[in-house]
């Protein structure tokens, strides 16, 4: 095979391989009614199937609706490709009075002190809250 015909092919590969990851940060989405508690995601620290963290993950709101607020729940959780649980927690939405069906971007961050030094993931999500 020709170098000139395998560098378009790289090219299409490397632009069709990075697709899913964007129509799959497009679907995170938060549905919920006035008063419900809903369990938004899992974090934890890990390397090699064992946990890096040193203190619980926080979360921190940097915009959203009003009615929402975020916390952490410490937990076990199974990492990805891993088999035995380990310490991390879920971050979870409570949401309070709706008075009317409500559409917003829910924008935050969990920070993590690890063995490695403290790291932070930023995260968006859209909200629809009904009454």
């Amino acid at each position: 095979m020709k170098m000139k015909s395998v560098v378009p092919a790289l090219g299409l590969i490397l632009l069709l391989s990075g697709a899913p990851a964007f129509a799959e940060d497009e679907g995170k989405t938060i549905a919920a009614k006035s008063g419900e508690t809903v369990d938004v995601m899992p974090v934890y620290g890990a390397s090699k199937c064992r946990s890096t963290l040193v203190a619980p993950p926080e979360v921190e709101v940097l915009q959203g609706p009003p009615e929402v607020k975020l916390s952490v729940r410490e937990d076990m959780v199974t990492p990805t490709n891993c088999r035995e649980k380990i310490k991390g927690g879920f971050v979870v939405a409570t949401i309070g009075q709706v008075k009317q069906p409500t559409e917003g971007k829910l924008t935050f961050r969990v920070k993590y002190k690890t063995k490695d030094g403290t790291r932070q993931i930023g995260h968006v999500y859209k909200v629809s809250l009904f009454p």
